[in-house]
């Protein structure tokens, strides 16, 4: 039995035959490059050639060539959260644009595994860098960017920039959970409670519940902020130490979705009705809130939009187009209304 000779690896040169074009415009489209005018007729023969001839670009010979590993770190702190897939995607959008690829971190938004996902990224080396991180502040990020790998993270507020080149978008989590909190006061809601987390937005989004209801002249007890975890299992447990406290509330705001839907799978549990006994709000806007029953009110934050403008933010950096300081920039919310308040 004869041995089979190894398939000689197609070459930038053989995609440009196929296509009939030049081997540096097959170049161009493969490294994204948005100096040169490339016709979308001729991009998409050039796509077609390298499918029809199953190339595969040398990502090692392209390191060497750009001194760029075509690589973007992506730092979320929990992969389990439908949040935070929505955002990569947003990042991945932009990436895949770019003829990059995206390695992700998962952090569980423990401080240490923050600090060791900055060392890996450092260790594996990457172009850029795009992190919630809820520990690692300015000056522990500052060593990517000493070894000139930027970095764009999201944040729950505005933060100071400076000199370095460290960019950050927000949504306005004060202005939100004011909004989400005197919904439910237009609604009749005056008992009404929060559910949260400490670390990451959850600060900035009991500051907002707080300060609405003293707005409106309205007293709660100090036990109708429970903390917990960002988790179904703490939205549960935070909910459950809730209807123990007398009066019961009428109403719940949770810091995170998955929260909420937690405290509507332990008011169910209790025999209460949402929203007739009690309404429940959450903050994201996740997939599942259109599925749950009652169907989830709460807040879009447009996780999409924010990790393609995380990215395109990232990219200005890569690209040397973006000014020398740091950028803040502000990102929507809405109120999106359903049946649970």
């Amino acid at each position: 039995m004869s041995e089979q000779v190894p398939r000689r690896r197609v070459t930038q040169a053989d995609v440009a035959r196929a296509a009939g074009v030049s081997q540096a415009m097959v170049s161009y489209v493969l490294n994204g490059n948005k100096s040169v005018s490339v016709p979308e007729e001729t991009r998409q023969r050039i796509l077609d050639a390298m499918q029809a001839l199953g190339y595969v670009p040398n990502r090692a010979a392209r390191t060497l060539r750009t001194s760029r590993t075509f690589t973007v770190g992506c730092v979320i702190p929990d992969i389990a959260n439908p949040f935070y897939p929505a955002f990569v995607r947003g990042v991945q959008d932009v990436t895949d644009q770019h003829g990059y690829d995206v390695v992700m971190y998962n952090t569980d938004g423990l401080a240490a595994r923050e600090t060791k996902a900055i060392r890996s990224l450092l260790q594996g080396r990457v172009d850029g860098v795009i992190g919630v991180f809820f520990h690692c502040n300015a000056r522990d990020l500052a060593v990517l960017l000493e070894h000139h790998v930027p970095v764009v993270r999201l944040e729950a507020m505005a933060k100071r920039t400076g000199e370095l080149p460290l960019d950050n978008i927000y949504v306005d989590n004060i202005a939100a959970a004011r909004e989400a909190v005197a919904y439910l006061i237009q609604r009749g809601r005056r008992r009404i409670a929060m559910l949260t987390n400490e670390p990451g937005p959850g600060h900035p989004r009991v500051l907002g519940y707080r300060s609405t209801l003293s707005m409106h002249g309205l007293t709660t007890p100090e036990q109708y902020v429970q903390i917990d975890e960002f988790t179904l299992e703490g939205g549960a447990r935070a909910m459950q130490r809730l209807l123990e406290i007398e009066p019961r509330p009428d109403a719940v705001f949770a810091a995170n979705d998955l929260m909420a839907i937690g405290a509507i799978m332990a008011c169910k549990a209790r025999g209460l009705r949402v929203p007739e006994d009690i309404a429940v709000m959450g903050f994201d806007d996740i997939m599942t809130d259109r599925i749950v029953s009652p169907a989830l009110t709460t807040v879009s934050q447009f996780q999409s939009n924010l990790g393609r403008k995380a990215a395109e933010l990232l990219f200005e950096r890569i690209e040397g187009k973006a000014p020398s300081g740091g950028r803040n920039v502000e990102m929507p919310f809405e109120i999106v209304v359903r049946e649970s308040a």
